[in-house]
């Protein structure tokens, strides 16, 4: 397969990632600014499983929509789709990606259309549309729905310096929707309206927009749409997937980023855009943070709603409206490890039978690693605590306090157990998972001892059964002999 031209000079990168963790390791080449998460994301959206390029898996899909746009006098329509791409300002859905007719798609990311001079490069936004509509209209003429959507409106704001919770900010997004479904209409139409079902009409968008010529763009793009009052659904707020990974979105759909923090523990991009509108750095911001200031406050539910009420009238299809419970917390982040830890290693015998237990500790003294070693039990035993202790690990990384654990932990009850040898600090341990924790609670929980589990006391022994010829001879009747047959 040939590489077209426009991939040539881009420097790349070679990497290995899966879809996700469970899922194979695939070798990838991409370019060499993009994330891991891009690499996951192509992992995903690439069919097969073996090595594969962005460019390649882009030109299988484009390949057979450039061949049909070359017969409707569209030469060009290849070249736009890889630089879209290229520049992360569009890729199509996992559909598309895959050959597969039903719902095809395309996620533009409205972070890469910003524009220092403008605000917003609506100009290109509306070419950016009307390529994607192409594809879409010429990739299935007959398909009964497709979806645009939009993603990281988030990203795009704070390049501008709106708050996302502002009546600035729902302007914007209301003319860049009403954008999006004029051009998209308008291209989807194409020159076979009798293909096509009508659909009612639509109101039109805010007069004035804090971007420059943004609304009076939107009106233009409206007015042209509703002369041929022939289209399909096609423009859509979209479930975050792989092709917002792909093209670097840090917030999906019109939601807002719900943490300033990004997976490997520094500032988004969307964190230090905003940051930058207020002519900030993220040591006085820090700063300001520790000071008790509120700077990169998460929006909440009632701007999320407010946002999707703003944009709802200018879609074809969204989602419901964000309700309690429907914003995700901001996810625990890991605390890594230095690579040189301390930590001890502490040899015992639980009821005779040995246990190490090993330690690894952040550079401030506290835990956060636990491993358990059984070298003489058999290996379900063995597999168990060890796995047991790797989970431990994870929690702790993410924030778990060590008190839980210990309350969780200490006094079950499962052999082996009884005395402990070779721990001055624990006499006694109803488990292994008892005496593991019983120590870890002694060390790292400021002295803290944990009252030890007393042995539970055995079953009376049962006097021994009598035989026949010892039973009394009155007062009892001999049993009769049964004959259990076994199925």
């Amino acid at each position: 397969m040939t590489i077209p031209r426009i991939w040539r000079g881009i420097r790349m990168r070679d990497t290995e990632a899966g879809a996700d963790p469970d899922s194979p390791v695939r070798a990838l080449t991409l370019p060499a600014a993009w994330d891991d998460r891009a690499a996951a994301a192509l992992a995903a959206l690439a069919p097969g499983e073996g090595a594969t390029s962005l460019a390649r898996a882009a030109e299988a899909w484009i390949r057979p929509v450039a061949s049909r746009a070359r017969l409707a006098g569209e030469p060009a329509l290849a070249d736009r789709l890889h630089a879209l791409l290229l520049e992360r300002r569009a890729a199509p859905t996992a559909p598309l990606w895959a050959g597969i007719l039903a719902q095809p798609g395309f996620v533009l990311n409205l972070a890469s259309f910003h524009d220092g001079a403008h605000g917003f490069d609506a100009p290109a936004f509306a070419e950016a549309v009307a390529t994607v509509a192409t594809a879409l209209r010429l990739n299935d003429p007959v398909a009964p729905s497709v979806a645009i959507g939009i993603t990281d409106l988030d990203g795009l704001l704070a390049r501008l310096g709106l708050e996302y919770d502002s009546p600035d900010a729902r302007t914007v997004a209301a003319c860049i929707a009403a954008l999006l479904r004029a051009h998209a209409d308008i291209a989807m139409a194409g020159d076979q309206p009798d293909l096509l079902s009508c659909l009612p009409d639509w109101p039109d968008p805010p007069a004035a927009c804090p971007v420059p010529e943004l609304a009076q763009a939107a009106a233009a793009a409206r007015r042209r749409a509703l002369q041929g009052a022939a289209h399909r659904a096609s423009t859509a707020i979209l479930a975050p997937g792989p092709a917002d990974a792909l093209l670097g979105a840090e917030a999906g759909g019109i939601a807002p980023a719900f943490s300033p923090v990004s997976p490997e523990g520094t500032l988004t991009r969307t964190a230090l855009a905003r940051l930058a509108q207020r002519g900030l750095s993220a040591e006085q911001a820090l700063a300001r943070h520790l000071d008790g200031h509120a700077i990169l406050a998460p929006a909440g539910l009632a701007a999320h709603q407010a946002m999707h009420d703003a944009v709802r009238p200018y879609l074809h299809t969204m989602p419901p409206r964000p309700v309690p419970g429907a914003l995700p917390a901001a996810p625990p982040r890991r605390r890594e490890l230095p690579a040189r830890r301390r930590g001890y290693t502490q040899k015992a015998a639980v009821g005779g039978h040995r246990i190490y237990l090993r330690t690894g500790e952040y550079a401030d003294g506290s835990l956060g690693e636990v491993h358990v070693s059984l070298p003489r039990e058999g290996a379900a035993l063995r597999g168990m605590m060890e796995s047991l202790a790797a989970a431990v690990s994870l929690g702790l990384q993410h924030g778990v306090p060590l008190a839980d654990y210990v309350s969780a932990f200490t006094l079950t009850r499962f052999g082996p157990s009884g005395a402990v040898e070779g721990d001055p600090d624990v006499g006694h341990a109803t488990s292994l998972l008892d005496y593991v924790f019983r120590n870890l609670a002694v060390s790292y929980l400021g002295g803290c001892a944990v009252p030890e589990g007393l042995a539970e006391p055995g079953p009376a022994p049962s006097p021994a059964p009598l035989l026949p010829m010892e039973l009394p001879s009155q007062g009892r009747r001999r049993p009769g002999l049964r004959l259990v047959a076994n199925a």
